[in-house]
């Protein structure tokens, strides 16, 4: 998906949540890697846990794999780690929308309080927490929503405790 596909779905006046997908980097290019778009009336923003090794601007957060507008909003990852310039395309897998009181809002509210509350934002592992990890644990937050995340985004059935926050509260 192209910004200016997003740019024609977004709507100013509701809250939406975009789920995109892309492959990872060769050699992985077979698994899936998962990511937020968050439209919160007009204020759009990426969130996504990522290896930060694979690039120097990673290197500027060192105590959160999280990330917020790290990249822009539809684009993948690069086709080959250390290589730019060369990206996969994006797919949007699903949105969820909606007023004030909707899920979407909800959602949304959850999303930019995860860097308080995900207990992995330390952690990262190629089976799990990871990217698809972080995606899942939003959305076993919402189990109305009834969402599932590709059979191939690995580390998405990472067990962890959905209630628990980083400092141990719940």
């Amino acid at each position: 998906m192209t910004s200016e596909d997003l740019e024609k779905l977004i709507k100013k006046d509701k809250y939406q949540v975009f789920i995109f997908t892309c492959p990872c980097s060769i050699p992985i290019n077979f698994a899936q890697h998962t990511w937020f778009v968050v439209n919160k009336k007009g204020v759009i923003s990426r969130w996504e846990v990522l290896l930060r090794f694979f690039r120097k601007d990673f290197l500027n957060n060192k105590e959160s794999y999280l990330y917020l507008d790290l990249m822009p909003k539809t684009e993948g990852m690069e086709v080959l780690p250390f290589k730019r310039g060369w990206y996969w395309k994006s797919k949007l897998l699903t949105t969820i929308e909606g007023d004030e009181n909707s899920t979407a809002r909800k959602m949304i509210d959850f999303i930019e309080n995860s860097k308080n509350t995900y207990k992995y934002t330390n952690t990262y592992a190629l089976r799990g927490p990871n990217s698809n990890t972080y995606i899942q644990w939003v959305l076993d937050h919402f189990p109305e929503l009834k969402i599932r995340l590709p059979w191939n985004a690995f580390g998405k059935n990472f067990k962890i405790d959905a209630t628990t926050s980083k400092d141990g509260s719940c």
